[in-house]
């Protein structure tokens, strides 16, 4: 969520203050996340407060006080305001996603990613998700299709634990299969030509995991949805870098491949994008 908030703590604190707040936050349920420019704490309690004042439907106001880092991607979070606590439940596209920020990986500003990969999907596909965190992509996928059926994994014990109380919350028990474990291993050990559709919305690993991908797809090919960051002048240039990049591997692998879409999923830093790249594989060699 993108809203003045510089202007709003300038209104009520210092102008000093409000060189230290950025404009944009996220909110996720009933929590909002702030990044500060500087640790004063005028700067973090202007900051809340102009949000807790602001927004009726937040409780909570954190700061991330450290990049996403490390194999479960989790980032430090500082209380500054309302209610102290990191668990919440967070509604996108009918559905509901408990949330522990402290403890999983979650971005409200990939929600419309997520609904287009569902609307693509197909009566009666089969969808591996090597990266499901708490089961967001995987959740809305089988609202949208019912018949779909949705390997969704992640490495996290405790995003699959919460991705196991959405599939119940969410109703699509059955449709929604949690696998906890190292995507790359369950692949190779579990769903070797499976799927009509892969899912790879960890950008970090996406091109290292790109061959396993393939190996989950059906004998017939099918559709892979590739993730990763890149930096460039220009939003033109990063995505024309990421098909590079994913044609290259392929072609290493022999296998006989399209890319029919490609698009900046959002921002992520100054000349940093996270982009998309649809991928067809066919069942013939490069």
């Amino acid at each position: 969520m993108r809203i003045r908030l510089k202007e709003k703590v300038r209104q009520t604190s210092s102008t000093r203050a409000s060189e230290g707040v950025y404009n944009s936050f996220d909110i996720v349920g009933d929590i909002a996340i702030i990044r500060l420019s500087d640790k004063s704490s005028e700067t973090a309690h202007a900051a809340a407060q102009a949000i807790l004042a602001g927004n009726k439907g937040v409780k909570t106001v954190l700061a991330q006080a450290s990049k996403v880092a490390g194999e479960y991607r989790l980032r430090k979070l500082t209380h500054l305001g309302g209610e102290n606590k990191t668990c919440t439940v967070h509604r996108e596209h009918s559905c509901l996603f408990n949330v522990d920020l402290e403890k999983c990986y979650f971005s409200p500003r990939l929600s419309g990613e997520r609904l287009r990969i569902a609307k693509l999907v197909k009566p009666h596909e089969t969808v591996v998700n090597m990266f499901a965190g708490v089961g967001c992509f995987s959740i809305i996928i089988a609202k949208k299709t019912p018949t779909a059926t949705v390997y969704s994994m992640d490495i996290n014990p405790w995003a699959v634990a919460l991705m196991e109380r959405n599939i119940r919350v969410n109703r699509v028990f059955g449709r929604v299969v949690p696998l906890q474990g190292d995507s790359r291993e369950i692949v190779d050990n579990q769903l070797q030509h499976c799927a009509d559709r892969v899912l790879m919305p960890l950008p970090e690993k996406a091109l290292e995991y790109l061959p396993c991908a393939v190996s989950a797809l059906k004998a017939s090919g099918g559709m892979i949805h590739f993730h990763c960051f890149e930096h460039a002048p220009k939003i033109e240039q990063a995505t024309a870098s990421a098909r590079a990049k994913v044609a290259q591997k392929l072609k290493s692998l022999n296998v006989g491949f399209e890319v029919p879409f490609s698009r900046m999923v959002r921002p992520v830093g100054p000349n940093w994008y996270q982009v998309e790249v649809d991928v067809s594989v066919g069942a013939g060699k490069f």
